[in-house]
């Protein structure tokens, strides 16, 4: 992963796509959403989402589990070339979760994250504060998923002096 003075306003990371399938959305539903219109094809049908829809918790799920492999391809990637990679701190948290369109079996969503914002922490100067907004799109190009997420991540002239 990149350091603080690495990254930029308006950077952009494309971090995978996933395709719902009914099978898919049903066993994300059954243990944490279920919900009828999550877990039956006719009650998908007869609601306001007029399909099997997959859970905006799923679709959220979905999109970690991208963020987080693009991450680990970055850093392996990073040390393959020889750099040493930033580990980044945890987040402090989202704003802004919209569910703009049901995601319906079926359907493929393509995620990205661009930068909004970087500031430098005024408690820990070791740590930048990035914020980017992730998105996610279906094949219709049809904004499906939307949140602006915030995350610390370290600062080159502090790397090696980190507390533990």
């Amino acid at each position: 992963m990149k350091f603080f003075e690495d990254i930029a306003v308006g950077q952009r990371r494309e971090l995978g796509s996933f395709t719902f399938t009914p099978d898919n959305i049903k066993a994300f539903a059954r243990q944490f959403d279920p919900q009828k219109f999550h877990l039956d094809e006719e009650a998908g049908r007869n609601s306001l989402f007029g399909g099997l829809a997959a859970s905006g918790w799923h679709v959220g799920s979905v999109c970690m589990k991208l963020l987080v492999a693009k991450g680990k391809e970055e850093t392996a990637e990073m040390r393959a070339a020889g750099e040493t990679p930033a580990v980044w701190g945890p987040s402090p948290g989202f704003r802004e979760l919209k569910w703009l369109k049901p995601v319906l079996a079926g359907d493929t969503i393509t995620f990205s994250s661009v930068v909004e914002s970087l500031r430098t922490s005024e408690k820990r100067p070791e740590w930048g504060i990035v914020q980017a907004r992730t998105r996610g799109v279906n094949q219709r190009g049809e904004a499906a998923y939307s949140l602006l997420a915030t995350a610390f991540v370290p600062r080159r002239d502090y790397a090696g002096k980190m507390p533990a």
